[in-house]
């Protein structure tokens, strides 16, 4: 179960990006990775873990909980 950063998060478009422990790698969060949660908003500096699937041959995240496993 992968673990990162929310490094930005826009709650209108449901968009932002998570960034990896190594500060560099970067992870795109569309308007369906939060579908599972209950939760609707995420901050900056929050950290999360996430799971990814294979949608249409692209790596997505999803099911994107707060906190750390």
């Amino acid at each position: 179960m992968p673990q990162a950063t929310v490094k930005s998060y826009d709650s209108l478009t449901r968009t932002g990006a998570l960034v990896a422990d190594d500060g560099v790698t970067e992870y795109p969060i569309d308007e369906e990775a939060l579908d599972s949660s209950m939760f609707r908003f995420l901050r900056p500096g929050q950290r999360v873990t996430f799971d990814w699937r294979e949608i249409e041959g692209e790596r997505k995240v999803r099911d994107l909980r707060i906190g750390l496993a």
